[in-house]
């Protein structure tokens, strides 16, 4: 591995730590030359994953795509980089898991709206609305009021709340 201060080749391996959910290896690399430190992964190379588009359109996979577009509908929400970063990680373990190369854009679209939805739900609903293109405001209204709903139904001890009380005849 070249040193990226001083270009010289041989270096020493400091650490390595298993990263991406255990598809990476990280590597802490010291440079026998200079003593700069660096950061190396190691990723198993596989067939390239692709994305089909509402267009029909096909393009590869890109996780930087992904990432930006969390971060935006996480922006100025209580989320660190770190959990958008775990975020993306189980939606492409999700992809992975699929022997699939190629999959929708509405499969990871779904996948990122299911674990917003768990994370924070203003961030859910502002990719929701981009996501589905939302045309007008009872569109976004509509997906609001079923997370409210979700939300209500999935709160501990809230459950009763939908379930019809049992009558009693005297």
């Amino acid at each position: 591995m070249r040193c990226p201060t001083c270009d010289h080749i041989e270096d020493r391996v400091v650490d390595s730590r298993l990263s991406r959910g255990g598809r990476a290896i990280r590597r802490r690399r010291e440079c026998i030359a200079c003593g700069q430190r660096f950061t190396t992964y190691e990723l198993v190379e596989r067939e390239p994953l692709t994305v089909r588009k509402a267009s029909g359109a096909i393009e590869p996979y890109d996780r930087h795509k992904l990432l930006r577009s969390i971060k935006i509908a996480c922006a100025k929400r209580p989320v660190s980089l770190s959990e958008i970063e775990d975020m993306v990680d189980a939606v492409e373990e999700s992809l992975e898991a699929s022997d699939a190369r190629e999959v929708s854009s509405q499969k990871v679209g779904e996948l990122v709206m299911s674990h917003l939805q768990g994370t924070d739900q203003v961030a859910y609903v502002r990719f929701a609305s981009v996501y589905r293109n939302f045309q007008d405001t009872t569109e976004f209204m509509e997906e609001v009021r079923e997370l409210v709903t979700r939300a209500r139904y999935r709160a501990r001890g809230q459950q009763e709340l939908f379930e019809a009380p049992e009558e009693t005849s005297e």
